[in-house]
């Protein structure tokens, strides 16, 4: 999932460029989650996650810059929301990576993609939104699903699976505040705000968990390049929703989680089982439907 605000839905022509432009964002973010799993085995999450968000924040100093300088960060409205959204985003990274540490990547996947329906569950108390039957139906759904998924006996690590919920959580909160946002603060200025604040939190633990030993030439170009791949999603996303409106996409957003069961599977050698497949089919038909009521 990206931290990227949706832009206004563009002309017809470009439909197909931007629905492959947002495959290939979907893959690059998958690709970057299964290289970081497998960096953890030697690297500590904190490390690799100041890596990572470098690289966002050069991101996002090239958007800034191509403003022209027209955009200043001190002078953006609704501040504490844009800190709190950068916050919340931060709170994902850091459980997100420190999760994957024990769980395996398809089940962690999983369960960070009940963040769409913790967020229909926030919507009628954070934006005054009404939430029909059918709508309740399908959340209640997914979170079946993600019992399915953690239940007793699936051999899935409790801290584990307890970070993956907080960092659910938190997305659906930071998807909230993006909503509130929307069309009150320019998108490059939400996307720098939040760039330089999932930075400045997640170095606050890196000092004490440095790399020992420190990564050589191999694994320094892996890292430097699974942080270029992060970017490269960023940039790739930022272009599918400049030429397709977001309700369009988000039915797509289940494809990474498709990419992450073939990750876990024949990279890490850990399928899921057929209940937690069963989970995980519950909880793409209810984000999909929700995503498809949505754009109705």
């Amino acid at each position: 999932m990206s931290a990227v605000p949706a832009a206004l839905p563009a002309p017809a022509a470009t439909r197909q460029t931007g629905i492959l432009l947002f495959f290939a964002a979907l893959v690059a973010f998958a690709t970057f989650d299964a290289g970081a799993k497998q960096m953890l085995e030697r690297y500590p999450a904190p490390f690799l996650n100041v890596m990572r968000y470098l690289a966002v924040v050069t991101l996002a100093v090239v958007m800034l810059l191509r403003q022209g300088g027209g955009v200043r960060l001190r002078d953006a409205p609704e501040k504490p929301l844009l800190i709190l959204r950068g916050v919340m985003l931060a709170t994902v990274a850091t459980c997100f990576m420190t999760a994957l540490i024990w769980m395996p990547l398809s089940e962690a996947t999983a369960i960070y993609f009940t963040a769409p329906l913790i967020m229909v569950a926030l919507s009628p108390w954070m934006l005054g939104e009404r939430v029909r039957p059918a709508q309740w139906g399908a959340v209640a759904a997914g979170f079946a699903g993600m019992l399915l998924i953690v239940r007793p006996g699936s051999d899935l690590p409790g801290l584990g699976t307890v970070l993956m919920a907080v960092s659910a959580v938190s997305y659906a909160i930071f998807q909230v505040l993006t909503r509130k946002l929307s069309g009150k603060v320019p998108g490059p200025v939400q996307y720098a705000y939040t760039a330089f604040i999932c930075l400045i939190v997640t170095a606050l633990p890196a000092p004490f968990f440095l790399p020992d030993p420190w990564p050589g030439l191999a694994d320094t170009v892996i890292i430097i390049s699974l942080g270029a791949c992060s970017g490269l999603a960023q940039i790739l996303l930022i272009a599918a929703f400049q030429r397709v409106s977001a309700a369009t996409l988000a039915p797509l957003n289940y494809f990474q989680l498709l990419l992450a069961v073939g990750f876990s599977t024949f990279w890490f050698q850990r399928p899921p089982d057929a209940l937690a497949l069963a989970g995980m089919g519950l909880i793409m038909a209810s984000g999909v439907f929700l995503a498809l009521r949505r754009a109705a």
